[in-house]
């Protein structure tokens, strides 16, 4: 356990910080998953925009890495075009 008032609060902003973090991350994968299950080439083209800005901030945060982030958004152009 810490001994320092300084290292209690370091665990208690991790703590903080990781809920918010596995919050953001489900979030965009809920919103892969429903893109990918939609058969509709408007509507899964209205979705890429709000998506690829998701994951940016996510790999500007470091959440995800940056070529995940890359990875994800190439695959969903490739789906929704392939439509």
């Amino acid at each position: 356990m810490a001994n320092h008032k300084s290292a209690e609060k370091r665990i208690r902003q991790i703590d903080v910080r990781k809920e918010n973090n596995k919050y953001y991350a489900k979030t965009t994968r809920n919103a892969l998953k429903t893109l990918r299950a939609t058969s509709n080439k408007e509507e899964a083209a209205t979705l890429v925009p709000k998506l690829t800005s998701m994951l940016d901030k996510l790999a500007k945060k470091n959440i995800i890495h940056k070529k995940k982030a890359a990875n994800l958004k190439s695959s969903i152009v490739k789906h929704v075009s392939s439509l």
